[in-house]
């Protein structure tokens, strides 16, 4: 099903600006995933304008027979929104997700049929059990179930939407490395090359532990990560997985990547300029 309504409704009642979003609908949401509530009421507004854009500009579609409601389609606008609430540079915004449209939400995980080739040319085939995907300049895809979850899943850092969105802006350079595009100067880098050789230090350097300490506790029994292990697939990966703990669980991320945090700071909330 094609979320057309909220264009709809646009168009009858306030033609030349996006609908607002119901009061109902947006503090049942504030409630449901407290996370989205921030720390200023003027971020929490600037959250709630950000939603009304996105949803005018995007698409939802359900599969299997759910059908997308107000609720749905505003849970995942707001979390999906909150990773670039306060990004200005190099897009603004909502035009971080301008290459897709489309958003397909399953009512559960959904089995994704993949092959790979091997080094010695052997084609292996193998089911992967997914509670989402972002495809390069493509569409979104979610399992509802895990995103309805993410307001008790926050004390465990796990948050699919922002997940997948996190993915979507690690894209936008092209090459989904877990270094997004960065702005001009960051922090205090004179280069494009130098911000790209900090952030992927810094990135590396945590990568690297987590993967480390997630080998001692499956080999040795050592306390495990308290990060999704799925994370230590790949640097894109753990960016993901990091960035979903920063946005719903910071003091927990904080206690465990204290030195990731100022690099997450820089990027994801950069000082206002002052003036």
């Amino acid at each position: 099903m094609v979320l057309r309504w909220f264009r709809r409704w646009a168009l009858a009642r306030r033609p030349r600006r996006p609908a607002d979003i119901p009061d109902a609908v947006w503090q049942q949401t504030l409630t449901h995933y407290p996370f989205l509530r921030q720390a200023e009421p003027s971020d929490t507004h600037a959250l709630r304008q950000l939603t009304r854009a996105f949803l005018d500009s995007k698409e939802f579609h359900g599969a299997n027979g759910l059908r997308i409601t107000d609720t749905i389609a505003v849970a995942i606008a707001a979390q999906a929104c909150l990773p670039v609430l306060h990004l200005h540079a190099p897009l603004e915004g909502i035009a971080w997700y301008d290459d897709f449209v489309g958003i397909v939400v399953h009512p559960g995980s959904v089995v994704a049929r993949r092959e790979n080739v091997d080094d010695a040319g052997v084609v292996h085939h193998y089911a992967e059990v997914l509670s989402g995907e972002a495809m390069q300049d493509g569409p979104v895809m979610l399992s509802w179930q895990d995103v309805a979850d993410s307001g008790t899943s926050a004390s465990d850092g796990y948050n699919v939407v922002i997940h997948e969105f996190t993915h979507k802006i690690d894209m936008r350079d092209g090459v989904p490395d877990g270094c997004p595009p960065l702005p001009t100067g960051f922090m205090a880098t004179g280069s494009a090359k130098a911000a790209r050789d900090a952030w992927q230090a810094a990135l590396q350097q945590h990568y690297q532990a987590f993967c480390d300490q997630l080998s001692l506790a499956e080999r040795f029994g050592a306390p495990a990560p308290w990060l999704d292990p799925y994370g230590a697939t790949s640097p894109d990966e753990f960016f993901a997985v990091a960035s979903e703990a920063y946005f719903v669980n910071r003091a927990r991320f904080a206690a465990d990547f204290g030195g990731l945090l100022p690099v997450f700071d820089a990027f994801f909330r950069p000082a206002v300029p002052a003036g």
